[in-house]
């Protein structure tokens, strides 16, 4: 993925704004990134996503393509549909 691709869909916030947030605010515990516009208070799909930016900032590197990302979110959606758990902190 690319810093402007979208690791949040739910609130539109972008791996680089995810990166930069870690990097800036430090945050202490993973949940608290969801300080940086609510990312991952939504559906659940990118907490994953967004603890590996948190454990580590300077070296994430998301290796998926936006479209299977995209893809596998729309998978996880139909299995929330389905009654499975969401995701969270």
């Amino acid at each position: 993925m690319q810093a402007n691709d979208l690791i949040c869909y739910c609130f539109r916030v972008s791996q680089r704004k995810l990166v930069n947030y870690a990097r800036r605010e430090r945050p202490a515990r993973a949940s608290q990134m969801s300080e940086c516009l609510g990312a991952g208070t939504g559906c659940g799909w990118c907490v994953p996503f967004i603890e590996r930016i948190w454990s580590d900032p300077d070296g994430t590197v998301l290796d998926v393509d936006p479209e299977t990302y995209a893809e596998e979110r729309r998978a996880y959606h139909g299995r929330l549909e389905a009654g499975e758990a969401k995701r969270g902190f």
